[in-house]
């Protein structure tokens, strides 16, 4: 009986030792930073760039460090480096492109494709009090930042059973030159895409009882599938992107014509009342960061589930 006692109270102990242990060990959830996003944003938007136009000097440095964030984060190149060089350009310009490898033995063979374009429109001969720098904070060093957020999740989490296509594309200010090039490219090479989503201008709220809207929202069910992966209306339709057909202005375009899959633009600028649009004042100070990164917090089990659901769930309307 002492025997059999003593043996059930070690057990016992244990098992308690074992469950402790398992709260001290379990992982707390993924919180983004702040202060990430800003040192993203407040670098792509700098002076130095001097506007990120394609093809320039400022665009290069966005390049390099792009580079270094998926190196980081041991995001492998797509091709054999980082770069993809856009030859239809007349100046030496480059998408930036990595790959992570899904975990799921089957998904793993399709793809689901996150970008935003880095460049800009660069500097104006016109200066309005000694400031000619098209800084380009909210378009698009905000999406750019976005994607580099998610890079880091997903870099680190390794969550993702599809692959993931992480693209920065450039050329985008002069006609999507850099996608389209690029979806043209992995169209030619069969590549197996499921669907592709953009993001553009997410620098501040939206002000409206949505997070952030869709471009093309009635062409696909993507916007309800990520308010039922999200658990809340998240995402919906804006009149002003209606009217002036958003989703073929963006770097989803080229997608959705190549390979007539879902593919479509997310943003929280309101164009409409958004006041410095390719204006010389779209610069760091006009952005809100807690905004962004409570935007990348939401989106990430959004983009987790969409990414590592069984079926293809998000499809075209007919």
């Amino acid at each position: 009986m002492k025997k059999a006692l003593l043996f059930s109270i070690l057990s016992l102990g244990c098992i308690t030792l074992v469950s402790a242990q398992k709260k001290k060990t379990a992982a707390a959830p993924y919180k983004v930073e702040e202060k990430s996003v800003a040192a993203t944003l407040k670098f792509l938007s700098s002076d130095d760039l001097k506007g990120r136009d394609t093809g320039s000097e400022g665009a290069e440095m966005a390049a390099k460090y792009l580079e270094d964030v998926l190196a980081k984060n041991n995001i492998k190149p797509y091709f054999k480096t980082y770069r993809d060089t856009i030859t239809s350009y007349s100046k030496p310009a480059y998408n930036i492109v990595g790959y992570l490898e899904g975990t799921d033995p089957v998904l793993k063979k399709e793809f689901v494709v996150i970008g935003a374009h880095y460049d800009h429109i660069g500097i104006t001969d016109k200066p309005v009090n000694g400031d000619y720098i098209y800084n380009g904070a909210d378009d698009n060093a905000t999406g750019t930042t976005t994607v580099t957020e998610l890079v880091n999740y997903f870099g680190k989490t390794k969550s993702n059973k599809r692959s993931i296509l992480f693209c920065f594309f450039s050329a985008e200010e002069v006609g999507l030159i850099g996608s389209k090039h690029l979806a043209q490219k992995l169209k030619a090479q069969n590549f197996n895409i499921y669907t592709m989503v953009n993001f553009e201008m997410t620098g501040v709220p939206l002000g409206h009882d949505l997070l952030a809207f869709i471009t093309g929202y009635g062409r696909s069910n993507m916007a309800d599938k990520f308010n039922e992966y999200g658990g809340q209306k998240l995402i919906g339709s804006n009149e002003f992107e209606m009217k002036y057909q958003l989703f073929r202005q963006s770097d989803n375009y080229p997608f959705f014509l190549e390979f007539n899959i879902p593919a479509h633009t997310l943003s929280t600028t309101e164009m409409s009342t958004f006041k410095f649009y390719h204006e010389l004042g779209d610069e760091f100070g006009a952005m809100d960061t807690a905004h962004m990164t409570n935007f990348v917090q939401v989106m990430l089990p959004v983009v987790e589930k969409m990414v590592n659901t069984p079926t293809h769930e998000i499809v075209l309307k007919k």
